[in-house]
């Protein structure tokens, strides 16, 4: 059934249709006949973010290269989209074939936050699945997930049939053969499970059993029988140059978040933020060589028709080859008004030049991240910036011309205190000071100096050195929030922050376990739906889900012991916990760590647990084994 064609006349009545219509350019449509495997991708959040996502694109282009595999694509319907298919009771639809969810045989999930777990909901009630795995009949299709969060997925695993750890560009082709072959065998949904458990990175939910103290805490995480692995380990990609990337990205009819060509120029980040995820889960730092980083470029501008170009990692200026890359870039592509874009910089007078290279056609703003106030603070967060490096790169951005700077500060991180907040609120008004001051002294009729100062709440995360520790109250927090604002309220400023209810949630997700998913069925049956978008989000309907399904908000927002049993440490990160224990006593003692990349191995052992190949990663780790 093509349920595209059935709503195409009504889809004026929803806002942004465009969401809905699919045939962009590049688009790959297979014949449904012919294709032996269905797979059905799927973002839990709109087009315009799904469409932006990195990963997701990989993917789609990377199953549709196998003669035997069909991917599709869907996305979370905006709620006029969502009445209008219950209306007239139809499913959610591939923009590919107009198809339902249930006529695939995989539906695989991207997750990528947390707080899009009742889109993930909505979208499979739309499909007619059952939310748990264990309620699901033999004709449903697989329910498969992955994605950056999956290093804690508990509180929505009940919702997977299976949930791939790692980077999956190696692995997802053979997983998909196996299932089908497995169910064309005529194996019972339990049995190809079982079987499946047994690939690397492979976590079946269901075959893992938790038990519980009396006190809330858990006693035990333990797969059903011996045969099935107690750990499962994350996969990774060791060689990035030789890694799958797509030179034909779909080009979409709307504006995106990311609208734009998009190269991955390296993976992984060994800074060793102490309240990053990310900088943790994606070590070791990879890199793709400059020469194949050119020729991409080549191939997906041509193919795509975009006149901007962006160089995306978490850490994009570490590229050890990003002064000539860019560079280059730039005299390939400046005749044709292609600008180039760099996703991350570091606080230091090295990016502004970067960035004042590949700017020099229209300066948008910059933007520094010092996180904290103090750099006593920032030792304890371990960013290894001073005072004077800010002072030092917005100097020099103010010189070359920029106009507008932006801020990224946190608040609520350990050990934080009363002169942690006056820093930020002395450090932006040193940083306008120092613009109007340069801006004074040009002859150049400019526009005026703006600071955009934008407050995030620190969230602890799961295998990061700051898992144990807690987040901070409701009340501290909106008092910490209105303190910034009331002393940041000038002309020359503006000031934006995180919804701190949004942040409670997030970080009882962050940290949660299996418990919570009875509390997200109950948020989501009272309507909870885009909980990540501010007018959407309703704090209230989600205290009524906790009350009503017996679970402690504070329960989960506490601090934990060192010697507890977290709900995520059947998930195989690479770490060494003893790495996130000595970083957390550094943490409190003020003491910093070195780059691993550039100094010596700090023992995560993330490099031999995960067995890489120190060769291809690059030569400049000085490893030894703890």
């Amino acid at each position: 059934m093509n349920v595209k064609e059935l709503i195409y006349d009504e889809l004026i009545n929803v806002s942004k249709p465009e969401r809905y219509i699919g045939n962009e350019y590049n688009i790959i449509k297979k014949n449904w006949k012919e294709i032996a495997i269905k797979v059905l991708t799927v973002f839990p959040d709109v087009y315009e973010i799904g469409m932006s996502h990195l990963g997701l694109k990989i993917i789609y282009h990377l199953l549709n290269e196998e003669s035997n595999i069909l991917c599709e694509r869907a996305y979370s319907p905006w709620p006029d989209m969502e009445r209008l298919l219950r209306k007239k009771d139809l499913p959610i639809f591939s923009l590919e074939s107009g198809r339902g969810p249930k006529e695939f045989d995989i539906l695989a999930f991207t997750l990528q936050y947390e707080m899009s777990y009742t889109n993930l909901l909505t979208i499979l009630n739309l499909a007619g699945i059952e939310f748990y795995s264990k309620d699901r009949s033999e004709t449903d299709p697989l329910v498969i997930g992955g994605g950056s969060i999956v290093s804690n997925v508990e509180p929505v695993a009940p919702f997977f049939d299976l949930i791939f750890i790692g980077e999956a560009e190696n692995d997802l082709v053979n997983i998909i053969n196996m299932y089908y072959n497995l169910k064309n065998s005529g194996l019972k949904k339990d049995k190809i499970l079982l079987k499946l458990s047994s690939l690397p990175g492979v976590y079946i939910p269901t075959l893992y059993n938790i038990k519980y103290n009396e006190n809330g805490t858990i006693e035990s995480i333990k797969p059903d029988n011996e045969k099935i692995k107690s750990n499962i380990k994350r996969q990774v990609v060791s060689d990035l140059n030789e890694a799958y990337f797509p030179k034909k990205f779909l080009v979409p009819h709307m504006e995106t978040v990311h609208d734009r060509a998009t190269i991955e120029i390296s993976r992984g980040c060994t800074k060793g933020c102490r309240f990053c995820s990310a900088g943790i889960t994606y070590r070791p730092t990879r890199e793709r060589k400059k020469e194949k980083i050119l020729k991409l470029a080549d191939q997906i501008l041509k193919n795509t028709g975009y006149d901007e170009l962006s160089l995306t990692s978490l850490s994009t200026v570490d590229h050890t080859e990003i002064d000539s890359l860019v560079k280059e870039l730039i005299n390939r592509y400046q005749e044709d008004k292609i600008s180039i874009s760099l996703s991350s910089l570091r606080v230091d007078k090295f990016s502004v030049k970067l960035a004042n290279e590949v700017q020099k056609i229209r300066k948008t703003g910059l933007t520094f991240a010092p996180e904290a106030g103090t750099d006593r603070l920032r030792k304890v967060i371990n960013k290894g910036i001073s005072e004077d490096d800010l002072y030092e790169a917005v100097k020099a951005a103010f010189t070359e011309g920029w106009s507008t700077i932006k801020l990224y500060f946190m608040i609520g991180l350990p050990t934080e205190k009363k002169e942690d907040l006056n820093g930020i609120i002395e450090m932006v008004n040193n940083v306008l000071k120092l613009g109007k001051k340069i801006r004074k002294s040009s002859n150049k009729k400019m526009k005026p100096i703006w600071i955009n100062v934008s407050i995030s709440t620190f969230i602890p995360k799961a295998n990061t050195p700051f898992q144990w520790e807690t987040m901070i109250d409701r009340k501290e927090l909106k008092k910490r929030l209105n303190y910034l604002r009331k002393n940041l309220n000038k002309k020359g400023i503006n000031f934006s922050w995180n919804d701190e209810d949004l942040s409670l949630l997030e970080s009882i997700f962050s940290r949660g376990d299996r418990r919570l998913s009875k509390v997200i069925v109950n948020a989501w049956n009272k309507g909870a739906r885009f909980d990540g978008w501010g007018d959407h989000f309703d704090y209230n309907l989600w205290l009524k889900a906790f009350h009503e399904e017996e679970v402690r908000i504070d329960y989960y927002l506490r601090d934990r012991s060192l010697e507890e049993l977290l709900p995520w440490q059947h998930i195989d990160m690479g770490l060494n916990n003893e790495f996130l224990k000595n970083e957390l006593n550094k943490a409190l003692s003020y003491e910093t760590t070195d780059e691993c990349r550039f100094n010596r191995c700090q023992g995560c052992n993330i490099c031999y647990n995960l067995e890489f190949d120190l060769n291809v990663i690059g030569n400049d780790y000085n490893v030894h084994k703890s």
